[in-house]
Parts: structure tokens; sequence; C-alpha cells
């Protein structure tokens, strides 16, 4: 598609500058506020102050496997870098604006009300070969063989959440003290899109400027869209114009944490775990739409993919099939429930010496990319060491996740500010395929 080029470029020029670790190294540090509650609600337990206010915050981040950061800076052809090989393309850009909140503790009691608004696009899977083949590139070679097994899929996604959290210790004495908290998220979906095309084995042939597409046995497709993505998903306005929609959805985060202290609000080594996105969220709009079909391309009746050149959105992609006969319709449903991505987080600080402290980090996903109804989430492995002078901390998150692989950040937090990236020392210093910002402002009473 026209649009599959300019999403790309949309990803990588829109949206640069911004990664999928969020607040990584800001959101584990031993000065607890509603960061680290919003990965585990049982840090509101350990909050450094008894009154917090979140003012703002904003984390935005790029992960793919095809591109590095010194592609961005050359004259190569960023269709050829991304099309190039017979690796699956992976792209994964990851969006969160942190509102205001406010968290307090109470006797043994701590309360939070948190709001967040989320903003996701995602290429999963993509067969490089049809990639070439949609793009003005045209294909490489006269035949191409596909025999895919897995689901591609183009997802965007933009929805809101407002958490209602609590939390307080269970287990506290000089020496110990374990915690629990829970987090009550009320949902509020705003635009959802998804094409999910499962089992494609067939044929990419190219005759002089044209590429057609048949196939061997039927394929199973997915087109889902609501809101203002049924109309586009390659601007940025699509993602920001319905965050928030109507409140259609819950969602559950549970978790613990143990600290083995070091007098009153220290500690030597504090850990947690914690379960997030338990649950889902329900797309209604007057435009909503979501349809399996078959899909068969027969020889007699090829697919010209010169033809999806124009397109702009799913709908488009979806009629021009329809009417030419290739989709044979499973089922139907005007509103559709999709799933959130969720996460088990395991976590660990350490103080090596007063002031000086390293945290490793876990980040798994339990749900499974390749269903059409899933939101998407990375697995993540980090480790920060950090200095904490009270007033200034500065921190070099080194993280490795399942697109990207490894990246080295650097961050700082100056009273209640912050800015950091999970990658700019990786960027600047190496072929990064990983890019990110965040920032924000915060601040604790009494």
């Amino acid at each position: 598609m026209k649009n599959l080029k300019v999403t790309i470029l949309l990803v990588f020029f829109s949206f640069f500058g911004f990664s999928q670790d969020h607040f990584s190294g800001i959101s584990t540090s031993s000065r607890v506020g509603i960061l680290n509650g919003l990965i585990n609600p049982a840090e509101y337990s350990n909050l450094s102050k008894k009154l917090e206010v979140n003012l703002y915050g904003t984390s935005f981040n790029v992960n793919n496997n095809k591109i590095g950061f010194s592609d961005l800076t050359s004259n190569s052809n960023l269709q050829d870098i991304i099309f190039k090989e017979n690796s699956p393309v992976n792209i994964s850009f990851d969006g969160q604006i942190v509102g205001p909140g406010v968290a307090i503790k109470l006797l043994k009691w701590s309360f939070a009300l948190t709001t967040k608004a989320n903003l996701k696009f995602d290429l999963i899977n993509i067969d490089p070969s049809i990639g070439n083949a949609i793009s003005d590139n045209n294909a490489a070679s006269a035949l191409i063989l596909l025999n895919t097994n897995s689901n591609q899929r183009l997802i965007s996604t933009a929805y809101g959440e407002v958490g209602f959290s609590v939390a307080r210790p269970i287990i506290e004495n000089k020496k110990h003290s374990f915690s629990a908290g829970i987090t009550l998220k009320l949902l509020f979906p705003g635009s959802y899109s998804n094409f999910g095309l499962n089992g494609l084995n067939g044929k990419i042939t190219q005759v002089g400027s044209d590429a057609y597409l048949t196939t061997d046995q039927p394929a199973t497709l997915n087109f889902a869209y609501s809101g203002s993505f049924a109309n586009s998903f390659s601007n940025f306005n699509d993602y920001t114009k319905t965050i928030f929609g109507g409140l259609n959805g819950v969602a559950t985060d549970f978790g613990f944490t143990y600290k083995w202290k070091d007098g009153p609000n220290k500690y030597k080594i504090k850990a947690g775990l914690a379960i997030r996105n338990i649950g889902s969220m329900t797309y209604k709009d007057s435009n909503n739409q979501s349809t399996n079909y078959t899909l068969n391309i027969p020889i007699s009746n090829h697919l010209n993919l010169n033809t999806f050149s124009n397109v702009n959105n799913l709908n488009e992609v979806e009629n021009i099939l329809n009417s030419r006969g290739y989709l044979t319709k499973i089922d139907g449903q005007k509103d559709f429930k999709v799933n959130l991505p969720t996460l088990l987080s395991f976590y660990g600080d350490f103080k090596i010496i007063p002031k000086i402290y390293i945290t490793g980090y876990l980040q798994q996903k339990l749900n499974n990319d390749n269903e059409n109804n899933q939101i998407t989430a990375l697995n993540i492995v980090s480790v920060t060491p950090r200095v904490n002078l009270g007033f200034f901390e500065t921190y070099v998150p080194i993280s490795n996740n399942s697109i990207s692989g490894t990246a080295v950040g650097y961050g700082f937090r100056l009273g209640g500010f912050y800015l950091g990236s999970n990658s700019i020392i990786s960027s600047l210093t190496s072929n990064s395929k990983q890019a990110d910002i965040y920032t924000g402002f915060r601040w604790g009473f009494l």
C-alpha cells in the first residue's frame, strides 16, 4: 500500500525520538512515587512522601528489527532496508501520556487516583516479499513463493484509562516489610484497527512493473476498525482525536513488594512482583466493524498488488478484495472486544553502598500477539545502575527487548522534574534499532 510506506515514515519521523520500556530507570527509583505505582500498585505503600501529585508524564517508544539509527541519517531507501532479507518485519510504536494524578498515605493505607492515555501502532511478522511487491519497489524477483504460518498484523489502537489504587503493608517490623496493592482501571476505548492475514501460502509473480498474488490454499483474514482509524491510520491526528472514548471496559493490576530495611524509609533490598492489564474493552462506534473471511485468489483471477498503492484505510482494502470475489465471509460483528496486553513484571533494587543502587527488571507478556483481538507488548530485561543524592538522581538503563535487541540509555531527576531515554547512548554510538524519550513532572509533600 502506498500508506504502508507512509506509515513506516510516520513512525520513524513524525514520532521519532520516542521507545517501549516506559519511564525506564525512574519507574524503579528508590524515590517512590506514582510512576512506581503504575508498574506495581503495592509500591503505593512505599511512597517516599505522604502526598504525591503527578502533573504530567510522557513516554514514547519506537522499536524495530530492520532499521538502525545510522540508516535514518544516510541516503539509503528505508523501504529497501525494511524489506530486505527474508526475516519478517516487526515494528512497534508505543506511547503513554500519564495525566494528572494523586497518591496519599493515610496511616497504614495508601490510595491513588491516576489517569493515562495509550497510543500504539504495530507491524507484526510482515512478510518482506509482500511489502516489496505492494510498495513501489515491486517484487525483487520474477517468482516468489510464500509459505507463512504466522498471522501478519497491522494494528493501531488508542485508549484511555482511569485507575483507582489501594495498598498497605501486610507484614511490617523494624527489619522487614511485605506489602500488597491492587488497581482497578476503568477503560475508555477510543480508536482501533486491525488487519490480520493468517496462513498465507501462494506465489507472487512479477510481470513488467506489476506484481500478482495467487494463493495455493485459503488463508484467513480479519478486518476490524473503530473510531477515526476506520478512515485512516497514517496521520498523527488519527491517534490523538479520540484517545478517550466512552467507558467500555475494566482491567486490574495487582502486586507485592518486599523490603529488607536499612533504617526509616530506606532499604538494603527491595523486590517487587506484579501482574498488570488483566482485562479487556469493547469498541463501540457508528462505523464499527469486525469481520473474519477466508481469502482465496486463484490463478485464473490473480490479484495485482499495485492496486493497493493509493489505499488510505482498511475499509478500502476490504472493499477491493470483496468486489473481486476473493473473500468469503465467516462471521462478523458490529461491536467487538479487544484484550489488553497482560504483563508479568519482576524487579529487584539493591543498595550497593549509600546512595548507589542497581536495579534488575523483567517484563514478560502473557498473551499471544498473533491473536487478532490482542493488543501487543514486548518482553523486556533491563539492568539500571543509579546514583540517588536525594534532590538529584541519575541512572543508566541497559535493556534488551524482543524486537530491537540491546539498548543503553541515560536519565536524570532534578527535584520533581525528570528526563530520560532508554536508548540515547546506544543510538549515538552504534546502529541501534530503538529510539525513545520520556519526561514529566511530579511533586511530593510532607
